[in-house]
């Protein structure tokens, strides 16, 4: 093992947004490629093994046995620049708000709706993270990733990314098999700006913005996500814990039968996406609690962490939710947090 960067028994709690105490048995902070192949070529290849970002997309229900590796590598640049769009690269530590704002600064367009999504930059690509009518994919250029087995460098187009909502071949085929480095991505120069996806175009006429700028839907993208959703600093949380349900036309009439208003969105194949969060509210979750865990007052679809809770509680409350959506709709939610 890379001892030079090893640590032993290291507390999680700060590592993750949810806040729950958790431990690892042995933990490295990762600043290089050099460091990253030196440590995976070293280690016990029976080891279990954790890759760690902003830690804002994952839920410890015990600890750790075996390596956290915690992704520390930093930098952002133009790569190149053509007829038509930018190249622009992140390394898989960054902050992933904080490089939206940087591609702004640029007088980049293309990125802003998904200004203010937790975590680093590295995992984005994994779960194809989306907001406001924008996916990742739809930006992805490239990405850099280290094979966990023999430390060799492999880079990724979007095809064998094979993103889909929130998903690609990190989660499947390919899970646990690669270590992102950096992600590439194609801003266009003539960016279209998508205003009409749920709150957006009316958070930005109370703006007062009737001509808006990339800037400015960035700005109403965070004045919305602040208001709705909570601060992991202040409460801890993960954000939207379910994915939106996908569903056929067959599923949408028979919940439109007996409810009037069903929040859904079309998707690419005909079929139909369905508002998580509605499910939970109308199964009476909204504000509620299990022991420590409960779901927060403005949002159904974030769980959060009331003091104390153990990552198991907040696993409990997840299932008890599943369960009463299952036994409402016969819809299965599926959460998005790596569940460890």
């Amino acid at each position: 093992m890379h001892r030079s960067a090893l640590q032993s028994d290291v507390d999680l709690t700060s590592f993750n947004t949810f806040g729950v105490a958790a431990r690892a048995r042995y933990f490295a902070r990762i600043n290089d490629a050099e460091e990253l192949r030196a440590v995976l070529l070293s280690r016990d290849v029976a080891q279990r093994l954790l890759i760690l970002g902003g830690g804002s997309n994952l839920l410890l229900t015990q600890d750790f046995p075996g390596l956290v590796l915690h992704i520390n590598l930093l930098g952002k640049r133009i790569v190149a620049r053509e007829s038509d769009a930018t190249l622009v690269e992140v390394a898989a530590g960054e902050n992933w708000h904080e490089f939206v704002c940087w591609t702004l600064q640029q007088h980049l367009a293309g990125l802003e709706n998904l200004s203010l999504i937790p975590g680093a930059a590295g995992a984005a690509p994994i779960q194809n993270i989306g907001a406001y009518g924008v996916e990742m994919k739809d930006l992805f250029y490239s990405l850099r990733a280290m094979d966990i087995d023999d430390g060799r460098m492999r880079t990724f187009d979007r095809a064998a990314c094979n993103f889909a909502y929130r998903d690609s071949v990190f989660k499947r085929e390919l899970k646990d098999r690669y270590v992102i480095l950096s992600v590439t991505f194609r801003l266009p120069d003539a960016a279209k700006l998508h205003l009409d996806y749920g709150e957006l175009g009316a958070e930005l006429t109370r703006m007062g913005k009737s001509a808006p700028t990339a800037q400015d839907v960035s700005d109403a993208v965070c004045n919305i996500r602040r208001r709705k959703l909570p601060d992991p600093a202040v409460i801890g949380n993960a954000g939207s814990f379910f994915k939106n349900p996908i569903v056929d036309g067959e599923i949408l009439s028979r919940l439109q039968a007996s409810h009037d208003n069903v929040p859904h969105f079309p998707v690419p194949d005909g079929k139909i996406k369905l508002a998580a969060g509605w499910l939970i509210e109308q199964c009476g979750w909204k504000g509620k609690s299990l022991g420590r865990a409960g779901v927060h007052e403005k949002h159904a679809l974030v769980l959060v962490n009331r003091g104390g809770a153990s990552g198991q509680e907040i696993l409990e409350l997840a299932r008890a939710i599943q369960a009463s959506v299952r036994e409402k709709f016969a819809i299965d939610l599926e959460p998005e947090p790596v569940i460890v």
